[in-house]
């Protein structure tokens, strides 16, 4: 967090207005048939495993997965935790929160360095199997395979956690299942992957799935700067105006010093501006009344670096869903 203090010349916006509000209806029609897909395989499942990214435990969380958890042992994982500004106090906020939506076993997880991690090998899968062994099975009473499926919102981690506890309990090399910076990577309910041996378990994966109806923009706008939304459905500059008018709302200044600017701005036109100049991201374009070419800054460039920086704790750490706290 900045420790400089700034005059501010010019009140910041309140609210924040997006350009595009059918952009965050996205909702492929690859989830809705995954949803359905989901559901019918319920019946061979005896756990579930939600990951969620750690900066936003409430935005996003689909609500109707809530009907699979409640029928099922369920763990949560907030993932990306080495980038989420959680202390003790805001630990306990979130967990109790999280436990009256029915919420009971909650893990904290930086899956892109779960080589160093034990919290693999010694808690998630363990807990899940002692989960699924203190529960009946019902129709699964008596099979010796346990069959474990991973559920969230695009891009917080789901790919990477099967890679990770697969690697973490059978050494396998490689890579069972695509994983990638953009949301939608996975688009269809897999065939199962052998993570354990024994007892033999299993992980089903499922493409990222949003609920149907983004409730506000501001929850929309999360989900953009998260990265569970394709950038370019909003559009890159849109989610880094979105990132910056989160930061002058909670006086987070790190981005002044990190490009450079004289003083917070609220305008997102000489903040892109700005980064630009600093990155050499120009865009050469001739101009028909002069025929000479001009060099204009390329803001969709400058936003990529920006958010970029954001998603990869270049920014500092945050935690944005603290309205949902109160």
């Amino acid at each position: 967090m900045s420790s400089r203090i700034y005059q501010i010349s010019k009140p910041f916006r309140k609210t924040f207005e997006v350009a595009n509000q059918e952009a965050l209806r996205w909702f492929p029609g690859h989830m809705f048939k995954s949803m359905e897909r989901m559901h019918a395989i319920l019946k061979d499942v005896d756990c579930v495993i939600e990951v969620h990214d750690a900066k936003i435990p409430f935005s996003g969380r689909n609500p109707r997965f809530r009907d699979i958890i409640s029928l099922r042992p369920h763990l949560l994982l907030l993932n990306k935790i080495d980038l989420a500004d959680i202390n003790a106090e805001r630990r306990l906020s979130v967990e109790t929160k999280l436990k009256s939506q029915g919420v009971d076993t909650i893990f904290y997880t930086d899956l892109r360095n779960y080589e160093k991690s034990l919290i693999l090998k010694k808690e998630i899968l363990p807990s899940a199997i002692n989960l699924i062994e203190s529960r009946p099975r019902y129709e699964r009473t008596g099979l010796k395979e346990y069959n474990v499926m991973v559920i969230g919102v695009p891009n917080v981690g789901k790919s990477t956690f099967i890679n990770a506890v697969r690697w973490s309990h059978i050494k396998k090399k490689g890579k069972a299942t695509k994983v990638g910076a953009v949301a939608g990577v996975t688009r269809s309910v897999l065939t199962k992957i052998k993570v354990h041996m024994d007892p033999v378990t299993f992980i089903i994966d499922t493409p990222g799935i949003l609920t149907p109806k983004i409730p506000t923009v501001d929850v929309g706008m999360k989900l953009a700067v998260c990265g569970c939304i394709p950038d370019h459905f909003i559009g890159q500059d849109n989610v880094a105006d979105y990132l910056l008018y989160w930061f002058n709302k909670h006086q987070r200044f790190e981005y002044v010093e990190k490009y450079e600017l004289i003083e917070p701005t609220d305008s997102v036109t000489e903040f892109l501006t700005q980064v630009a100049i600093k990155y050499k991201k120009v865009k050469k374009i001739l101009d028909p009344d002069t025929n000479q070419y001009r060099y204009l800054p390329d803001f969709i460039a400058a936003a990529v670096i920006v958010l970029k920086d954001f998603r990869e704790g270049a920014l500092g750490v945050y935690f944005l869903d603290d309205n949902q706290l109160k």
